[in-house]
């Protein structure tokens, strides 16, 4: 069987207000640096970024539903998840500058950023399969997009899952596109959930855009997990901005498929209205919250800024003990581009 939880209403009853609070701020957080990233990369300061502008309620209701010692999973897109999860902004701007994860001496169990689609499930049965053997008592949140369900490796990764009883939530963000392909053209299944009675266990579907309803999703995933049973969660959102900055949404979509108002809707826009109408929010706590961001961020760029960037023979000498011709080749082209760049820039 798979369960529909909270598709169109906030579940906020049994929520402590501090904690309402607390995915407000992450939200926040994770709003304003998807912007900021944007706006750095527009300026040459990174090479790419995958924004995730209208997904922060899923990633960071899944982020709360973490305890300390389980392990993330993350892929590219879940910068909103890592970061309300305790990952430095810095972290993640570093990435970004060609650094590897993590940078700072924080101690969370997170995986760096997959970023071939889907590579992180099996690995993350894996993890949990291990968890089981050392008796552990951790559970594994793995978090992809709708694309990943097209790949061998979901199919793999859920089927160990169901068979080892590997303590895993299969956190599927089922944001409508898998960057120009829609939904409906990867799968003719009714839903993403569903696939988990193919491999014996349970799915879910929740109302993405609603913070309080992932994280009470989520949350009884991972207790279940811990248990023995591992779930797949579909969280439904929507993608407001591009899969990447390379690449151009207005060429496939024109934003009026037909889908609900409560998905395509902003849901940080959407929870804000709702906990001022609740009394816990007003104008000064939200002034308070976004200049504290503001501060955070200009922290993380100032630190990102003022690490020297990595060496490109970086990438080359630690892979092999001895560096074979065709990596040897590519380092030769790489540096004869180097060079034609900087001869180009002496130009201007």
């Amino acid at each position: 069987m798979h369960r529909v939880i909270g598709e169109t209403s906030l579940a906020a009853s049994r929520v402590p207000v501090e904690d309402a609070l607390a995915c407000y701020r992450d939200m926040v957080r994770a709003r304003r640096f998807d912007e900021r990233a944007l706006a750095l990369q527009r300026r040459g300061w990174m090479s790419g970024y995958p924004p995730f502008k209208g997904q922060e309620a899923s990633q960071v209701g899944a982020a709360h539903a973490l305890a300390a010692d389980d392990w993330l999973v993350p892929t590219y897109r879940s910068n909103a998840m890592q970061i309300a999860h305790g990952v430095p902004m810095s972290d993640i701007l570093l990435f970004r500058r060609g650094y590897p994860e993590y940078t700072s001496d924080h101690d969370l169990n997170v995986f760096p950023q997959s970023v071939p689609i889907a590579t992180q499930i099996p690995h993350a049965a894996g993890l949990g399969m291990a968890a089981n053997y050392t008796d552990s008592g951790e559970a594994i949140c793995c978090y992809f997009g709708d694309g990943a369900t097209s790949e061998g490796d979901f199919h793999e990764g859920l089927n160990f899952a169901g068979v080892f009883d590997a303590p895993v939530v299969f956190f599927c963000e089922n944001n409508h596109w898998a960057i120009s392909l829609p939904r409906e053209r990867q799968t003719a299944s009714a839903t993403i959930a569903q696939k988990a009675e193919a491999y014996g266990f349970e799915g879910v579907r929740v109302d993405g855009n609603d913070p309080l309803a992932v994280r009470e999703v989520v949350s009884e995933a991972l207790d279940a997990a811990r248990e023995g049973n591992p779930v797949l969660v579909e969280s439904l959102t929507y993608r407001q901005g591009a899969h990447t900055t390379s690449d151009d949404p207005s060429r496939y979509r024109d934003d009026s498929d037909d889908l609900p108002d409560w998905r395509t809707g902003d849901p940080l826009d959407r929870y804000e209205s709702y906990l001022r109408e609740q009394g816990v929010l007003d104008d000064d706590l939200v002034g308070e919250i976004e200049a504290e961001t503001e501060r955070e961020l200009e922290e993380a760029v100032e630190i990102a800024e003022s690490t020297p960037l990595p060496d490109p023979d970086d990438v080359f000498e630690p892979v092999y003990d001895e560096v074979p011709p065709r990596l040897a080749d590519q380092r030769a082209r790489l540096e004869e581009f180097a060079a034609e760049e900087s001869a180009r820039e002496l130009e201007y």
